[in-house]
């Protein structure tokens, strides 16, 4: 898939109903923290959850599609009242499918973010793909957009600012943090 152009991009992102989220390596560093009982930790980017909170506010939905069941993703996702919540998923594609078959979408007002293999059929059919800076060498060569940010390093914050920029509202999103002295 060939890096978009600025004027198809300011199009696909125009026809967005939903940012669809990949979680470990996109919303985390992929990084996995065992103490003696298991899985105990994952890390977020706060500046991945005000980007989250913009886009809710521009009218976008989010949802997370991931392999992934941990209480600290039920907590995350709760804090930043995702819409749909996907974990667990061993068949990413299918579990689009039920998705967009479910939320009554097209996957074309779709953007996904994924970093690694099982996210290859999703970021090939949604309206915009991402991909963090340290995605997997075949994830990057195949979505719209490679993100600046690594994973679980501001790079939801970084997919965010660029469809609200493409779709013209960044600014007065923003404005409301501005300080005028």
């Amino acid at each position: 898939m060939p890096i978009l152009n600025e004027e198809e991009l300011v199009r696909r992102a125009s026809e967005l109903e939903w940012i669809l989220l990949d979680i470990d390596g996109v919303m985390t560093d992929g990084g996995l923290y065992y103490d003696r009982w298991g899985p105990a930790f994952l890390r977020f980017d706060v500046r991945d959850g005000l980007g989250i909170r913009l886009a809710q506010k521009a009218g976008l939905k989010i949802g997370a599609l991931t392999g992934r069941s941990a209480p600290a993703l039920d907590r995350r996702v709760n804090e930043l009242d995702f819409n749909v919540v996907i974990k667990g998923s061993e068949d990413k594609s299918a579990d689009f499918d039920a998705f967009l078959e479910k939320q009554g979408v097209s996957a074309r007002r779709v953007a996904f973010a994924g970093d690694d293999l099982p996210d290859l059929q999703v970021l090939g059919r949604a309206g915009l793909s991402f991909a963090p800076a340290d995605a997997a060498p075949e994830v990057r060569a195949v979505v719209h957009q490679v993100l600046d940010s690594a994973g679980g390093d501001g790079a939801v914050r970084e997919l965010v600012e660029r469809v609200l920029r493409a779709r013209g509202i960044w600014e007065s999103l923003i404005a409301a943090f501005s300080f005028d002295a």
